[in-house]
């Protein structure tokens, strides 16, 4: 039987994504910190699951109990890491950065490390990183998160590039969704809101199809587009 992780699995996309693979007959991995909402998702899933507290902020500590998950499970074929915040920041405050900082860019490259190196192991297997449209462009009261989306892609970027020069069988992928019903949109303006199991059925697929990046949902790859090519007078006055 298939098997798979998913970091940040307690609420919105990582939870909906581990209902997705469970039905798809995956045994799943759930992380978290929130242990009793990995207790109850564990209680809804038709397949055996395993389930680990883990704070990924405090990277020594994470790595190690990620490692344990690995070997607890016996055998690990895909690895998601969904864990992030977005944290509104007019005010330029420097805590909301450095929390944003630290479990965006520090904790992901750790989980991102362990995987990795299990995979290479292992001899083969697929690491994917749920980034953001966020990662095209700085965003005016939000830099920290955009900016550590940015680092999410071309992270998983260089590991795709690093993979095909070494003609490894270990697949990469990363998704990047636009607005999505979870707590974390709450209370914006949003406009191509998907839900959280749509855009978890969205993200299976292109898991299941081994695509190196997908737009979740699909119609976001032409505001993306946007974002690219927009000279920065248009940019700064539209967008």
């Amino acid at each position: 039987m298939a098997k798979a992780i998913i970091i940040g699995a307690s609420s919105g996309i990582g939870r909906a994504l581990a209902q997705v693979f469970a039905e798809q007959g995956y045994e799943v991995g759930l992380v978290a910190r929130r242990f009793e909402l990995l207790k109850e998702l564990q209680q809804q899933l038709p397949t055996k699951s395993f389930i680990k507290q883990i704070d990924i902020t405090h990277t020594s500590a994470a790595i190690a109990q990620l490692q344990s998950l690995i070997q607890e499970m016996t055998d690990v074929d895909v690895c998601v890491i969904n864990s992030g915040i977005w944290l509104n920041n007019p005010e330029c405050d420097w805590d909301k950065d450095r929390k944003t900082i630290e479990v965006n860019v520090v904790g992901f490259s750790a989980m991102a490390n362990v995987a990795l190196n299990y995979f290479l192991t292992k001899g083969h297997g697929h690491l994917v990183g749920i980034s953001s449209v966020s990662a095209c462009r700085g965003e005016n009261y939000t830099p920290a998160y955009s900016a550590s989306k940015a680092f999410v892609s071309n992270y998983l970027e260089g590991i795709r590039h690093r993979m095909a020069q070494e003609n490894k069988k270990i697949f990469i992928t990363d998704i990047q969704p636009g607005w999505v019903d979870t707590n974390m949109a709450k209370g914006q303006e949003t406009f191509w809101m998907a839900s959280a199991r749509n855009a978890a059925v969205e993200i299976y697929s292109a898991i299941h199809k081994k695509r190196p990046h997908a737009y979740i949902t699909s119609r976001w790859r032409l505001y993306a587009w946007l974002l690219k090519i927009s000279p920065k007078w248009f940019y700064d006055r539209f967008l």
